[in-house]
């Protein structure tokens, strides 16, 4: 789902009750204030990162690259760069790449309403780091996206560790915010203190700590979630939600995740067992009559039955695991899991340059084609970047 905060009436999901492609935005806004140069943070351990930020309505892009190596996330904001001298004043002008500021790299990015100001309405985000790409994209009868997603690669300084997340807002995008910014920093705490044969223990611990902290804060709403941890050659993929992961091993697809919903039978009977009740609303199975899925981060009013605790499942990646597409349910309420492993194969696999850009913008738009109109979030990510090296295993 999208990037900003709306309830939608009717919605399929929630109802009221009785590095480098860059980071790429467009946007809508009605804010009339001074421009502003995106803002950056310290550094961090990536290969050369490209940012850019792209306002359609002035036909302006910037880009910043860079070869450092020290930790840092970048956020940018959302109102366009002063005038120079630089830019064609004409009604659609051609895009430029226009090098600000000093050079940085990147080992996070998130996709927050605070890169985008708070009167905006973000249209679609693109970003590509080391082995990933994503693209989001609003829905059509949506006020603002809900969506978001985070990437972290570079994990202690390895290359080949790494850990993504897509998030999908319901009720509001502040619950999906909260948990791009925070998930990824908890499973990380909770793994750094058990073995690695604890995992998903980890992992499940940081998903209930992000829980318990949004709850805390008193957000309004809740997200899905769909992770992939990615260190020493193994695969953590969890879920809370309808969020799917889809791995192509060898071309045919492979569901890593089950989504949670109540016309599932084990949900229904643990939510039923719980005091709650399952209705079926216009078609579609809701908890209390209100929410479309069982398991979460967030729904404070329903939290005695929407659980956070994910699914996880743990896998070594071999030579035949390709890739892995992590994305909102927009996308899997239109298209099944190998008909998207089919579109991104040939962009991805045995090409001489893999466009992975291409591959998760043909699956949105192959979504809308057939109808969707919620946000829509793609993430692939290229599994034999992260596969270690007979020598770094060695060094091991």
């Amino acid at each position: 789902m999208p990037c900003a905060v709306a309830v939608v009436a009717n919605s399929p999901v929630f109802t009221p009750s009785p590095s480098p492609r860059p980071i790429f935005c467009k946007t809508t806004t009605s804010s009339s204030s001074p421009a502003q140069s995106p803002s950056q943070s310290s550094p961090s351990p990536l290969s050369p990162f490209t940012l850019r930020q792209s306002h359609w309505f002035y036909g302006i892009t910037t880009t910043t690259t860079s070869n450092k190596s020290q930790p840092a996330v970048c956020s940018t904001s959302s109102t366009p760069p002063p005038p120079s001298s630089t830019v064609l004043k004409r009604k659609r002008p051609a895009r430029i790449d226009i090098p600000i500021g000093p050079p940085v790299s990147v080992e996070s990015i998130i996709c927050g309403k605070e890169m985008f100001g708070e009167e905006e309405k973000v249209n679609e985000v693109e970003a590509e780091g080391e082995g990933y790409t994503v693209y989001c994209k609003r829905g059509k009868r949506r006020g603002a996206m809900e969506d978001r997603y985070s990437a972290a690669v570079g994990l202690r300084g390895d290359s080949k560790q790494a850990i993504f997340g897509v998030f999908d807002g319901h009720g509001g995008a502040k619950a999906a915010e909260f948990a791009a910014k925070n998930l990824k920093e908890n499973i990380m705490n909770e793994v750094a203190r058990r073995s690695e044969e604890r995992i998903e223990e980890a992992i499940n611990m940081g998903y209930l700590t992000t829980d318990a902290e949004c709850l805390k804060e008193n957000i309004g709403g809740g997200t899905c979630c769909v992770t992939a941890l990615i260190q020493q050659g193994n695969l953590a993929v969890s879920n809370a939600g309808d969020c799917r992961a889809v791995m192509s091993r060898g071309g045919v697809a492979e569901a890593l995740t089950e989504d949670h919903q109540p016309s599932r039978q084990d949900e229904r009977e643990r939510i039923e067992a719980m005091g709650g009740y399952v209705d079926l609303c216009h078609g579609v199975w809701r908890i209390q009559g209100t929410l479309a899925v069982s398991r979460g981060i967030g729904d404070c009013h329903l939290k005695q039955w929407v659980v956070a605790k994910p699914d996880t499942k743990i896998l070594k990646i071999r030579p035949d695991c390709e890739f892995l597409i992590l994305a909102s349910d927009g996308l899997w309420e239109k298209v099944n899991n190998q008909e998207a492993v089919d579109v991104v194969r040939p962009q991805c696999v045995n090409v001489d340059n893999s466009d992975r850009y291409a591959a998760c913008r043909k699956l949105v738009d192959l979504s809308i084609e057939r109808g969707s109109t919620d946000d829509i979030s793609v993430m692939v990510i290229q599994l034999g970047h992260f596969i270690p090296s007979a020598t770094e295993v060695l060094n091991d």
